[in-house]
């Protein structure tokens, strides 16, 4: 029994710093997107994004020698994966591009919370009333930056908001996903996702693609390298430790996201911002800490 429950925490230890890296390089990674569409339509960024990714996880699985479709790539939870992926990169990445990176990144914050209530309903994990409790104090944290209701309220804050979801639908269909995909394979789906999300939302919005010049090109290589290197430490994460466990060290995006955006586009912090990220950090804490002592 020791031995497990130094195994569990050591698993859990090792998961949770693989979620930190995730996260400052989805950072680094929304910086670079949120340059990019100053200057391409949003479909077409997806598009190339999407792509680079594609064929980075493609060239991995082909150098494990592994098959880049299996029987287990169309079972229900990768479907369900899918789905949630569009829905998340889509929305998300118009939310950076049309809503200052500082206040897109503190409502995807919320994250965490909804993996966590997720994990309970869909996989049973426990989770008490304290939890739960922590877990909408978080909520009313993102309703206290968007202010709806208040004329400082902008309708666009609700693209995060579904982007948020998206990813938190993602994390736990990649949860429940067959464990004979690796994250070579999850990655190349996923990014594969993202092309179809651009390739949908070209044709919606029906805006010339543009070639893009050297600058935009290296900003969109960036973002593919670092989004690749995210994705493969965000899926390690997943798959080590405890959902509960792992998924609260996504508010270090929060850290990352907020100096990037403060030191590379100007932006300024509300008071509401400010309250509201303290909302959900501090439930982030709290079901870590409570998920310890269980």
């Amino acid at each position: 029994m020791t031995t497990q429950i130094a195994t569990d925490r050591g698993a859990n230890l090792l998961g949770s710093m693989w979620m930190i890296c995730a996260m400052a390089l989805f950072a680094v990674e929304d910086s670079f997107l949120k340059i990019a569409s100053t200057v391409l339509p949003v479909g077409q960024i997806l598009v190339i994004f999407g792509l680079g990714g594609t064929i980075v996880f493609a060239g991995l699985a082909r150098l494990n020698h592994e098959p880049l479709f299996v029987r287990d790539v169309v079972s229900r939870p990768m479907r369900i994966r899918v789905v949630f992926e569009i829905a998340g990169r889509l929305f998300y990445v118009l939310a950076i591009a049309l809503t200052p990176l500082s206040a897109a990144t503190v409502i995807l914050q919320a994250t965490p919370l909804v993996v966590v209530a997720g994990a309970a309903l869909v996989f049973g994990e426990k989770v008490g009333w304290r939890r739960w409790t922590a877990i909408f104090i978080g909520l009313i944290g993102v309703v206290v930056i968007i202010q709806p209701g208040t004329d400082s309220f902008s309708a666009l804050s609700i693209l995060a908001i579904i982007g948020m979801i998206g990813f938190a639908g993602r994390d736990l269909a990649s949860r429940a996903a067959p464990a004979t995909l690796s994250t070579s394979i999850l990655g190349l789906y996923g990014f594969l996702a993202v092309m179809v999300a651009g390739g949908l939302f070209s044709i919606w919005q029906g805006a010339a693609y543009i070639y893009p010049n050297v600058s935009t090109m290296l900003h969109m290589l960036g973002s593919v390298i670092a989004g690749v290197a995210a994705y493969s430490c965000l899926m390690k994460a997943m798959r080590t430790g405890e959902v509960s466990a792992v998924t609260p060290f996504r508010y270090t995006r929060l850290l990352f996201g907020i100096t990037l955006g403060v030191v590379l586009f100007g932006e300024k912090l509300s008071p509401a911002m400010i309250f509201g990220s303290g909302l959900i950090v501090f439930s982030g804490l709290f079901i870590l800490w409570r998920g310890k002592r269980r």
